[in-house]
């Protein structure tokens, strides 16, 4: 299992040159709840955003994320339609409140896990309740549930996914 948050930042090395393309920026989500590619954070000020597809990343580990060239890097002028940016844009997830159908909020997503060794399936989502309240009482797990539904203002699960909460 990985923490989506541990990979920002990561450098993004070409193997065949060994040179650095970027650094990961964000990750873009399908609506199937997989991670489709990488945003690099590149060192050109006004380009259009330039991604990596989840298919054409070897490797990640601790230090770095791995591809084989340059050209696995494709330039996306628009994500807003196609994807659903995890930390950043107007469709981002991050901060975005969790509630039940019944109307409960079980906290705001503040990370996403993933599993497998290049696992793309979002498996569970770390919640918080706010800076005080996770010093108190801490940061709360939630497996993904099955049903899911992705609004602007709000994520909607099953009244079930409340009995689903671990400490995180």
């Amino acid at each position: 299992m990985h923490k989506a948050r541990d990979i920002i930042g990561l450098p993004v090395i070409e193997i065949e040159k060994g040179e650095q393309t970027g650094s990961v920026k964000d990750f873009l989500l399908n609506n199937n709840w997989e991670i489709q590619a990488i945003i690099l954070e590149g060192k050109r000020w006004f380009s259009s955003t330039r991604i990596v597809d989840w298919k054409n990343i070897i490797s990640f580990g601790k230090d770095a994320v791995t591809i084989q060239n340059e050209e696995v890097i494709q330039q996306l002028d628009d994500v807003s339609n196609q994807f659903h940016p995890l930390y950043d844009g107007e469709k981002k997830i991050l901060g975005l409140p969790i509630l039940t159908v019944n109307g409960h909020e079980l906290g705001m997503v503040d990370d996403v896990y993933f599993g497998g060794k290049l696992g793309r399936k979002i498996i569970g989502y770390e919640l918080t309740d706010g800076l005080i309240s996770d010093i108190q009482d801490g940061k709360k797990w939630m497996p993904a549930p099955i049903q899911i539904t992705v609004g602007k203002d709000a994520i909607i699960v099953p009244v079930q996914s409340e009995q689903d909460l671990e400490d995180s």
